[in-house]
């Protein structure tokens, strides 16, 4: 007959997380820091370097993190 089975559904991976973040082999989140678009003028090349690099998301800020990474 008509038997269907509800199935959970699946989870969405948020589309502006997955742009932005990357998860490490032993499960970090990776980020980009702010700060460097626009006015480069003022800030130090030491301090433009220093944004140039990724950092790592906070602990307390991972969980949510890796929920909307669908993790």
């Amino acid at each position: 007959m008509g038997l269907k089975f509800r199935v959970m559904p699946k989870m969405k991976t948020n589309s502006s997380a997955k742009k932005r973040f990357k998860v490490t082999g032993s499960g970090k989140v990776k980020r980009n820091k702010a700060y460097k678009r626009h006015i480069l003028t003022k800030k130090s090349k030491t301090r433009k370097n220093r944004l140039g690099q990724s950092g790592i998301v906070s602990p307390a800020d991972s969980d949510n993190m890796k929920r909307l990474l669908g993790i």
